[in-house]
């Protein structure tokens, strides 16, 4: 993926998916997947998400780089890059928005 064009999605999601609250944030983040192509069992993508951040949390990943690269080896074998950057695109907002932050740093440095 090109430099421009990951810093427009990442651009774009750290600013146009406000953190909405709703009954079943998993659903909503399942929901919102499935509009960039990313299918999966709801509740395990939802965990993905949360222990993506939960590894921020701890330490174990740095920065989003290396919450995209989780975040690949967690999605279907034929998952892209591209598709991993999306996903923490909406994970952030739903499941750890202190992290958002994190993918305009991305952006900036894009």
């Amino acid at each position: 993926m090109k430099r421009a064009s990951l810093a427009t999605v990442l651009t774009c999601f750290a600013v146009a998916v406000p953190a909405v609250a709703h009954a079943d944030p998993d659903t909503d983040f399942s929901n919102a997947l499935h509009t960039v192509g990313i299918y999966g069992p709801k509740d395990y993508n939802a965990w993905i998400a949360k222990i993506a951040c939960e590894r921020l949390d701890r330490g174990v990943d740095h920065n989003a780089y290396d919450s995209a690269k989780f975040v690949l080896a967690q999605l279907e074998q034929h998952s892209t890059t591209a598709q991993a950057w999306q996903f923490l695109g909406l994970a952030y907002p739903t499941y750890c928005p202190d992290k958002q932050v994190l993918l305009q740093q991305v952006a900036d440095k894009n």
